[in-house]
This record gives structure tokens, sequence and C-alpha cells, in this order.
């Protein structure tokens, strides 16, 4: 019997009585299709580096990991479009595209994780996030059992969201990308970014711009720096990166934060006149410390916003240390944190 502890960057995840993989999108539709005649349940596994499984395993569930991992590139005018499977390596595919001269995806990278799940949680970062680029993405519909093409613009793509997030009725199988042709990354609109490149930052296509593989190089320096690289090398990296993501407040919220903190809080413009607050800042105020312990779970030494497994540890420690961050910084600041990672057999 397979564990998902073997599949998961936590480490965490009890036994899967049936586990499957899908080595190109027609196996994946003939397993989805026989699951379905047998009543089962599904759930569709891509790198893991998002997802709590609980120790009891997966309720269940039939588990089918995605191993399709074919890469395509079509030239289109100034652009090149490319088209990638669901189950390929999302930072070798960073990787690649930066080699190629292709600008568009080069703050992305060393994410971990399948390229499948990167619209479905409309991965971000540095300024950069994945719906910035898409065109389109390639779908198995279970209620019509077809192959399907949606436009960008049917996504629902939101921050760290889109219409796909925790639901299994369209099945992300392949993902197409318009990036541009150029020795230069896109403008960089993220400030801590354009202090490490020495260059300027802006918002919109007004900020500096540095080489591609400069930019690449950069962000892995950060990324290792606060332990959100994969290295079996470093435990600190042993984590689902972020585990909650940034609130989006009012101003009215915001400025209640400021005065229960004392201090300024950051903030950052969002949609509908909206600020989005600094997870990590809320957590420290709270009275939380970078490597903080909670049973064999802790923060990471390097940065608040990731909890660290360590061996021996439990999925329930790793909730409970959760959910005393959430209630902590709740009740500080009457603001509650949501999980980015998606859950299997359990819930925060």
């Amino acid at each position: 019997m397979e564990h998902l502890c073997r599949h998961t960057t936590l480490r965490l995840g009890g036994p899967c009585p049936r586990f499957e993989t899908a080595p190109s999108v027609d196996a994946l539709v003939e397993r989805i299709e026989e699951i379905e005649r047998e009543g089962a349940e599904l759930f569709v596994l891509g790198g893991g580096s998002n997802l709590v499984v609980a120790d009891e395993g997966s309720g269940g569930r039939v588990v089918v990991k995605l191993a399709m991992d074919r890469v395509a590139f079509e030239r289109d005018g100034d652009d090149v479009l490319v088209r990638a499977e669901a189950g390929a390596s999302w930072d070798e595919l960073v990787a690649r595209c930066v080699s190629e001269g292709l600008s568009g995806i080069e703050a992305l990278s060393g994410i971990p994780g399948s390229v499948g799940a990167t619209p479905m949680q409309n991965v971000g970062a540095y300024g950069q996030e994945v719906s910035d680029v898409i065109t389109r993405v390639r779908v198995y519909d279970r209620a019509a059992r077809a192959l399907a093409w949606l436009p960008a613009s049917a996504c629902g793509f939101g921050y760290r969201s889109s219409d796909f997030r925790g639901k299994t009725d369209r099945i992300i199988v392949e993902v197409e990308m318009r990036l541009r042709r150029s020795p230069l990354g896109a403008p960089v609109r993220y400030a801590e970014l354009a202090r490490a490149l020495s260059i300027a930052e802006g918002e919109g296509n007004e900020g500096g711009r540095a080489p591609l593989g400069l930019v690449r190089e950069t962000i892995l320096t950060l990324r290792r720096g606060k332990g959100m690289v994969l290295d079996d090398g470093d435990p600190e990296s042993r984590s689902a990166g972020s585990f909650f993501t940034n609130p989006i407040v009012g101003a009215e919220v915001a400025d209640a934060v400021d005065g229960a903190a004392g201090a300024k809080t950051p903030r950052f413009p969002a949609s509908e006149g909206r600020v989005k607050l600094a997870a990590g800042w809320l957590i420290e105020r709270a009275g939380f410390q970078k490597g903080q312990r909670f049973g064999r779970v802790h923060i990471s030494s390097k940065h608040a916003l990731a909890l660290v497994t360590e061996d021996g540890a439990t999925t329930r420690e790793l909730l409970d240390a959760a959910r005393s961050i959430q209630r902590g910084v709740r009740e500080r600041f009457a603001v509650t944190l949501e999980p980015e990672p998606i859950f299997l057999g359990c819930s925060l």
C-alpha cells in the first residue's frame, strides 16, 4: 500500500488503499472514467508541494498522480506560446523558458510542484502571477466527459485562487502561456526584488528590468534565504511554503490593525479599493516567533509564514500549530488568516 507522506513536501500523510499514476492525458481520462463507474471518490495529485494529507490517509479516495509532462513551444509573432502538460515540473519549465530567452515567469523560479497546480492556485511571487501569462487551460470536464480548452477569462483567477481550486469537476491537464522573447525579465514590480537587483521598481510596466538569468538566480537566492527552495540539505525547506495567504481587507480593518499593533501595518493595494496585509508581519506581531516549536512542528527560522515538520511529526501536530497561529492573530487583530494549502482527509 502506498503512503502519501512519500508524495508531499511536508512528508506527512497516511495510507492510500489505491494509488495510480497517469502517464498521459488519455490514461488520466481512462482512469477517471473507471473510477466513476466504480462509484469511488477521486483525488488528483500533482507535485504535493501545497498539500496537507490526514494521518489517516486518503479517506478511501482513489489518488491518481499526474505524470504526463510534455512541453511544446510555438512561435507567435514576437511571442512564444508554451504548452505544458499538467504533470511537468514547474521549476524545470521556468528554467527552460529562461534558457530559451522567454520572459514572463522568471520571478516564479524556485516554486515547487507541477504545472497543473499553478492555475488552480494562481501561483504568484515577487510581483508575477501565472494568470499574467496564461492564455488558456485544457481541462477534462467530468460532467461532459470531454476534453476542452478554456480561455483565461473563464478560469476565475483571483489572489491565490481560481474556479478550479478545491473542486474536482474539471481536471486541469495542460496549460498554455504566452511569453515574450527577450533577454530581459519583465518590469520589476516588487520592492525586495528591485533592491536585490539594484534597479527601480514600479507599478504596471514602469519598473526596471534585468537579464533573465540574473533575475532567476536572484529569486532562487532570495527564496533559499527563506527556506522556500526544496533542498534535502536544508531542513527548513520541509514545508508547504507559505501556509497562510496575505489577508485582503478594507481600509478600515487595516486602520484597526494599525491601532492594535501600535505601528503602521505593511499594506499593499488590492482590487476594489481594498488592501493586502502581510500575514508574516501579523503572525510575528501576534507574539509568535520564527523557530517557535509546537511539538515536532515549528515556525521556520527563516520565514514566519512557513510551518516546518520534523521527523516523527504528524498532520495533527501541524494542524494544531496552524490553529494556534490562526487563533492568536484573530484574537490580537480581529483578522482571520486563511490557509494556502489544499487539504485531503482533514481541514483547518
